[in-house]
């Protein structure tokens, strides 16, 4: 349902009700947001349930690190994802802590990046879309005391997570209209206007409780739990439910169809809540292979070398072998994706055109001292060794090398890794800095 409404003089009044539709909120920055949101809670006697508070919930429920489910909500998706799957785990976590939110609260106001996350079917969920110009959100910043340029970055920074999340979850840009129920202009519209419009259409029939939006909720949680039954045995198919009925899409070729069906129909069989199980063939079928992931093996290694064709190659051939890897071809490239990113192990080569290995070594080793650093070199010197290893690498290797060899030294960097029980999260890199409570 989409509902584009124009103001019209409103009674900011409303009767409260047990059957009060919920609300979730979205907004682009900059856009009255926060008064919006206060004030609609006093008007309706609404709970807010904000980001904030669905990842607390969930890190409470299923001892999962804060800083994993805030980059799966804001964060660019990691290149390494393939092979870790991790921000659909995250994703799937939130919703199941979502959908029991839902279920159990009648008169809510849903919040933030979250609201993304609600199926269409939850109809008793009034989705709403505050939008703004670019130039408007601008002047508001400023008007706060925001550098212009400050407000220009926060701005593109909070666009960016919001289309990087809805593109994950539906192929669309974050402000399209099909996404919610009503989109009101934030230009057009002060924010007694907003508020008018949003009390006026919680009393529409189309937004009601319904058995079949309540049946809609426990589908919800009943795909989310699929979902983390197959992500944990390294299965990534597409999910949906309806009054307990599952159907998972298989949207990768593979060559025993029949037996990844049994074995992805046992597993979600054991899922409490669901009656059937499907397995169908998305339309992309034919077009790739599909892979299950093996999540003890390693799946986070960052290949830096200027040679391309090689470093392709050698990709490939890890890949081959169950090390997720993903190659740059140069110190800077790597040192950037490593702003964002976190490789396990990092395969460094010496000789390369501006910033070198060591360099790249050297200013690893300082940022993020939990990456070994393994050097994959045809250049260097026993100089070079002794400087490697002083500065901290794990392992020095002279090409051409064994891939065994190669994969044996990624295997006994990971051997190190989970002794240590330490890992290269991106600490707080996700953050929205409590944009959303």
């Amino acid at each position: 349902m989409y509902l584009w409404v124009e103001l019209q003089p409103r009674n900011t009044s409303i009767k409260r009700s047990s059957n009060m539709p919920a609300i979730a909120l979205f907004s682009s920055t900059f856009t009255n947001e926060t008064e919006i949101i206060s004030e609609l809670s006093t008007l309706t006697g609404s709970q807010i349930i904000s980001d904030k508070d669905i990842i607390a919930d969930a890190c409470s429920k299923y001892k999962v690190d804060k800083n994993k489910l805030e980059q799966a909500l804001y964060a660019k998706m990691s290149v390494f994802n393939q092979f870790t799957l991790e921000k659909e785990k995250h994703l799937a976590l939130l919703k199941s802590s979502l959908a029991e939110k839902i279920g159990e609260n009648e008169r809510c106001i849903y919040y933030g990046f979250i609201t993304l996350l609600i199926p269409p079917r939850v109809s008793h969920v009034l989705k709403v879309l505050i939008a703004g110009s670019k130039e408007q959100r601008i002047q508001r910043a400023v008007a706060t005391g925001i550098a212009e340029k400050e407000a220009k970055r926060l701005i593109h920074k909070s666009d960016a997570s919001a289309f990087e999340l809805s593109d994950f979850l539906y192929k669309k840009e974050a402000w399209d209209p099909s996404l919610y129920d009503m989109v009101i202009p934030a230009d057009q519209n002060t924010t007694k206007d907003i508020l008018q419009i949003i009390l006026e259409n919680l009393h529409k029939s189309a937004v009601q409780k319904t058995d079949a939006s309540v049946q809609a909720v426990k589908d919800m949680a009943i795909c989310a739990q699929v979902e983390l039954a197959l992500l944990g045995k390294g299965h990534n198919l597409d999910v949906a439910a309806d009054s307990g009925g599952v159907r998972l899409t298989v949207n990768k070729s593979v060559l025993n169809f029949g037996k990844l069906e049994s074995e992805v129909a046992e597993i979600a069989s054991g899922v409490g809540g669901v009656k059937t199980v499907e397995i169908i063939k998305g339309p992309d079928y034919k077009t790739s292979i599909y892979r299950k992931q093996q999540f003890a093996l390693p799946s986070k290694v960052l290949l830096v070398d200027d040679e391309k064709e090689f470093a392709q190659t050698l990709s490939e051939r890890l890949i081959s072998r169950d090390v997720g890897s993903h190659a740059v071809y140069d110190g800077q490239q790597a040192l950037d994706l490593l702003e964002d990113d976190r490789p396990d192990v990092m395969v460094l080569d010496l000789k390369m055109p501006g910033i070198d290995g060591i360099e790249v070594l050297r200013q690893t080793r300082m940022t993020h001292p939990n990456i070994k650093v393994i050097i994959l070199t045809g250049h260097g010197t026993e100089a070079d060794k002794k400087t490697c290893m002083e500065l901290g690498a794990f392992a020095y290797l002279q090409k051409p090398t064994d891939i065994e060899k190669l994969s044996a030294t990624i295997y006994e960097a990971y051997k190190s890794i989970a002794e240590s029980g330490k890992t290269t999260a991106v600490a707080g890199e996700g953050s929205r800095n409590g944009r959303y409570g």
